[in-house]
């Protein structure tokens, strides 16, 4: 009988681990508490493919930092996943920031990090020209990279979904135990058996370890706030641009997006609430006070929205990765924040080869490829317009203007093998919505799109999930209802 296998979580960490473990032959199950994969840190952190040149030698954040950014690439190219090496330079402005340069130059070096040099302010300027001219120093790290967050991780989810895993959404696990030889995980749709169970539930991961393994351990929710500039305006940076890191993380940066826009934060607030989303006015008024020493002439007049994710940061400050200790058929990657995404093939490939070897697993004969989509209209040459409008006439109706996004896309995205069910998830598949109106024009024929292919009534349709209904009810309804209350 096959092995079966519970994945909890469906963020880029939990998704890297269903893909990998796709290519074995075993029942595989990832539950997810949202509606949808990507809804917790892997929709909302800097899409930076980190060079790993500031994590501490032998740590697990080096060792996963380094090996998942050399495969990130090459797996992006194969998911059809946006990827840039567009570099990243961390400035100095006075002799103790600089000495701290070369710490960081001495600790990529023996992490293994490829392409780093210590610039000077003419060599700096020459590259970055809107730099602060007051900086002193930068390391400039060539090999460093931007990756699309949210996209990675629907890649994954529909690779993994193509080869046999199965995805159970609105299911949050509240208990673990072990029963016999197997574990219960008591959800809120009830009990779900496994054999084995890995544990991806970014900041709740903690609780869960704690009800099967004596070793204590304790994440803190960490919340990052960011500014998004329109990408009608075009970057004033190439590189990706941080300050001199301090023992909350990397630091406040400044750097543009794949879609190019620019992306400014984020903060590091320790939170108690692992939920919480909302942005405030003291931590955007730090965004702009720091940012502005790295960019003097920032403006601030192009954003088109603000946001904050939350990262899991666990007391011991690293990654930890593997079998939990007192707990055979147990595994977990806990701890997950930056490099995070970056880590996330290795750690993905270091589970599974890990579970396979521990439980025999064999591997199928053949592994179905990942799907193939069309590029975005908006990218497309005016030949591959006009011949992908020939095969689907819907490519004609743009639905987001400023994003130019058409029907024929939106229907795609719902459609995949793990497909949009939302707005917010047609947003992050399609970028419909995230542009400069931020959903204003779209959302309609977006909604009544959704409702058509999900066949939904209007009002069922939400932006997230949950109890976020966008509308309540019809009015000539609700008129009627009215009429009969005073009939």
């Amino acid at each position: 009988m096959k092995q079966k296998i519970v994945i909890i979580g469906g963020g880029v960490i939990g998704c890297a681990v269903a893909r990998e473990l796709s290519a074995y032959d075993a029942d595989i199950l990832l539950v997810e508490r949202a509606i949808d994969v990507s809804e917790g840190a892997s929709k909302a952190n800097s899409g930076l493919a980190h060079a790993g040149f500031d994590n501490k030698p032998g740590s697990n954040k080096a060792k996963f930092n380094i090996q998942g950014s050399k495969m990130l690439e090459a797996l992006c190219r194969e998911l059809s996943v946006p990827y840039k090496r567009n570099g990243a330079m961390v400035l100095a402005f006075d002799d103790t920031q600089t000495a701290v340069l070369h710490e960081l130059l001495q600790q990529g070096m023996v992490n293994g990090v490829d392409g780093m040099e210590i610039i000077g302010r003419d060599r700096i300027l020459a590259l970055e020209p809107h730099t602060n001219p007051r900086v002193v120093a930068a390391l400039h790290v060539k090999s460093a990279a931007s990756v699309s967050p949210y996209e990675l991780t629907y890649a994954l989810a529909d690779h993994a979904k193509v080869n046999g895993v199965d995805f159970q959404f609105n299911t949050e696990v509240r208990t673990i135990k072990r029963d016999l030889n197997r574990f219960i995980l008591t959800t809120c749709c009830g009990d779900i058996p496994a054999d084995i169970v890995i544990n991806c539930a970014g900041v709740g991961a903690d609780m869960l370890h704690n009800q099967i393994s004596e070793r204590k351990v304790t994440i803190t929710p960490r919340k990052g706030e960011y500014y998004l500039l329109d990408r009608e305006v075009k970057p004033m940076f190439t590189h990706t641009m941080f300050q001199t890191p301090t023992k909350m993380g990397k630091g406040i940066l400044i750097t543009p997006t794949l879609h190019n826009g620019l992306l400014l934060g984020p903060t590091a607030t320790d939170i108690t609430d692992g939920t919480d989303v909302s942005t405030t006015a003291e931590a955007l008024r730090q965004v702009r006070e720091i940012t502005s020493l790295t960019w003097p002439q920032e403006n601030l007049k192009t954003v088109i929205t603000t946001f904050s994710g939350i990262r899991a940061h666990e007391a011991g400050g690293d990654f930890i990765i593997g079998a939990v200790e007192g707990a055979p058929g147990a595994y977990e990657a806990i701890g997950i924040e930056s490099p995070g995404l970056s880590s996330s093939p290795a750690i993905g490939q270091y589970l599974a080869e890990l579970i396979a070897e521990q439980h025999d697993l064999r591997r199928k004969g053949t592994r179905v490829p990942p799907p193939k989509y069309l590029p975005p209209f908006e990218s497309m040459t005016v030949e591959e317009k006009a011949k992908a409008y020939a095969n689907d006439p819907e490519y004609g109706a743009v639905v987001c203007r400023c994003e130019h996004i058409t029907e024929a896309e939106i229907r795609a995205a719902i459609r995949r093998p793990v497909g949009a069910t939302t707005v917010d998830g047609v947003k992050r598949r399609t970028r419909a919505g995230m542009g400069r109106c931020q959903g204003g024009f779209c959302s309609p024929r977006v909604m009544e799109i959704l409702s058509e292919e999900l066949h939904l009534r209007l009002n069922q349709v939400t932006k997230s999930g949950g109890n976020s209904r966008i509308l309540l009810a019809r009015i000539e309804d609700a008129a009627a209802e009215g009429d009969d209350r005073h009939a």
